[in-house]
């Protein structure tokens, strides 16, 4: 009997669509072996030319003219992309797009980013017959994701499926699942086992990650940061900015024994073990992850648009603050004064974690079952007509 097969398509604009991406190919794996899964980030796969300059000109908008960023998210925000969007997607994507679906005959498509959303619901609108999910991959939905040839939205909140639903999508058709992570940041380390094998000192942590792109903060809390060096070990993952790690490492300021720069890392589940504080990006994907950790978080820099609202939805659940001088002084005093108390604190938030690791994939392997149903209900539904109010209705 042939093998149950899930292409799950992606865009590299930061590391967290492709990374939910993974994280559910690797859930799917581990409750289903038999199911095959492949993650493709669809403008580099079919355009490897063209989309490194797209990505290089959205990082240095993002970096120099964040306000910007945030004036077109929110004048978009409830705004299906537009036809000229979807004009130039069918001239780069849509042929190619449909010569590798045809050839990896997938079952189920997932796409954790609106663009190959968008290029699979034009396809399907052209005839494909393969169900299309989309994996909500922030705490907010920007009307970019919805399609009404969507076949299946899987949302991180309640607060999500609602602004759905506010945008015209049926109730029926969005799943809370959560973000996905992957398996490994639900496991549990010996911290200080853990802090030997990495050679990193049994004392006091903060984890400080700079995203894919970079660090960003100013001088009094850079000041902060470093005041208690002799106290409080720094660990700096950059990423892949190897120029800003190679300046940070000839830095004579952290020049010091207990701050460790890192450049690209592939145990951030471990440095989150080790650590006792996280200083992030409030990015879709770190937040979760940092949250199934069950680490405090400090946000910095949140692009304007959707890491606002992740920013904003941890910060009201009281699992993080924003960024300062006096934020830092005060956590890093709570480290020093209240360690047993914080870390106390963090195992009681870990067992009323209610989040299971595999809700997402168990969800769509619930549904990968059903897919023949629900497509033919969406059919019905597309043929009287009900799915199309789904891009112009706005809350």
């Amino acid at each position: 009997m042939r093998k149950k097969r899930v292409l799950l398509f992606s865009e590299g604009f930061g590391t967290g669509h492709t990374g939910a991406a993974y994280a559910l190919a690797e859930g799917i794996r581990l409750l289903s072996p038999d199911v095959q899964c492949r993650v493709i980030e669809l403008g580099k796969f079919l355009n490897p030319t063209v989309a490194p300059w797209i990505l290089s000109a959205y990082r240095k908008t993002v970096s120099s003219q964040p306000k910007l960023v945030g004036m077109m998210y929110k004048t978009q925000y409830d705004k299906s992309l537009s036809r000229l969007t979807r004009a130039a997607l069918h001239r780069v994507f849509y042929t190619r797009a449909k010569k590798v679906i045809e050839q990896l005959k997938p079952d189920l498509i997932i796409c954790s980013h609106p663009i190959p959303a968008a290029v699979i619901a034009r396809l399907k609108q052209q005839g494909l017959d393969v169900p299309l999910y989309t994996l909500i991959t922030d705490y907010d939905a920007h009307a970019s994701w919805v399609n009404p040839e969507a076949d299946r939205y899987l949302v991180s909140t309640s607060r999500v499926k609602s602004i759905l639903t506010g945008r015209g999508v049926s109730p029926e058709l969005v799943t809370v699942t959560g973000i996905p992570v992957h398996p490994k940041f639900w496991e549990r380390s010996n911290k200080t086992l853990l802090r030997k094998e990495l050679g990193l000192a049994d004392i006091p942590t903060v984890l400080i990650m700079g995203g894919g792109w970079g660090l960003m903060f100013g001088r009094d809390v850079m000041d902060s940061l470093t005041a208690r060096m002799d106290e409080i070990q720094l660990i700096f993952c950059m990423g892949s900015n190897d120029k800003l790690v190679a300046r940070m490492r000839s830095t004579p300021l952290l020049n010091h024994p207990n701050v460790k720069i890192l450049g690209y890392s592939s145990e951030i589940n471990k440095l989150m073990d080790v650590s006792d504080l996280l200083i992030t990006k409030p990015g879709g994907m770190t937040c979760t992850e940092g949250q199934a950790k069950g680490i405090p978080m400090l946000f910095y820099s949140a692009i304007p648009g959707q890491e606002e609202k992740n920013c904003q939805y941890f910060v009201e659940l009281g699992l993080a603050e924003e960024l300062n001088s006096r934020v830092v002084d005060k956590w890093f005093s709570l480290l020093l004064r209240e360690y047993k108390g914080i870390e106390e604190q963090r195992r009681r938030r870990l067992a009323l974690e209610r989040q299971q690791p595999h809700n997402c994939a168990s969800a769509v392997l619930q549904l990968l079952g059903k897919t023949a149903e629900v497509t033919a209900d969406m059919r019905t539904a597309r043929a009287q007509g009900r799915t199309e109010e789904a891009v112009y209705v706005t809350p």
